[in-house]
């Protein structure tokens, strides 16, 4: 793949506008407003990966944070975009695997947690399977939110073999909560 991955664990406004199109398309509804991104960032709890091509243009976007304490830390994807044009290339297996190596690499996390959208729509179904062709396994367990309709269920990509990170979705949906609970806090 012939693309350029960045992290920045501070605002950066020009590569944002550059995201933001992206980001949107993506989640047309229930995307975290810009200000709650940026206080992510403020307060240190969170990173913007990009993707970018050969003409500096963002092919693919994420927003992550690292939970847990040492021996039982994991990356959240908040959020993975891929621009339209680009998908069912290759291009989000790619990225997925540049946000693993720097998050192993920089952190040394043992596992990855992604929320997913809970349902049998074929978009549902499209969303879950590019997961799970990532290693990504499903739990069974469905957690409703109070301020959002739709159930979630997360999903683990495993990656140390040590076992510190919980299989079972309530469990992971604790790491979960506590990212959002960090993310939406004011201060």
């Amino acid at each position: 793949m012939d693309l350029e991955f960045i992290t920045v664990d501070k605002w950066d406004e020009q590569l944002w506008k550059q995201m933001e199109p992206v980001y949107r398309e993506a989640f047309p509804s229930g995307a975290k407003p810009e200000g709650i991104l940026r206080g992510m960032l403020e307060r240190r709890i969170a990173y913007l990966h990009a993707g970018l091509d050969q003409q500096g243009q963002v092919a693919a976007m994420a927003v992550t944070g690292v939970v847990g304490r040492t021996g039982d830390k994991v990356l959240i994807i908040d959020c993975l975009a891929v621009d339209k044009k680009l998908r069912g290339a290759g291009t989000g297996t790619w990225f997925l695997g540049q946000i693993r190596d720097w998050a192993v690499q920089e952190h040394f996390v043992q596992g990855i947690i992604i929320e997913a959208e809970s349902g049998t729509s074929d978009t549902h179904k499209e969303r879950i399977h590019f997961w799970e062709r990532n290693g990504f396994f499903l739990t069974s367990y469905v957690h409703q939110y109070i301020w959002v309709p739709e159930p979630y269920q997360a999903m683990l990509l495993p990656l140390d073999g040590s076992g510190n990170v919980p299989d079972d979705g309530e469990a992971l949906f604790r790491h979960i909560n506590a990212f959002h609970s960090k993310a939406y806090r004011k201060g």
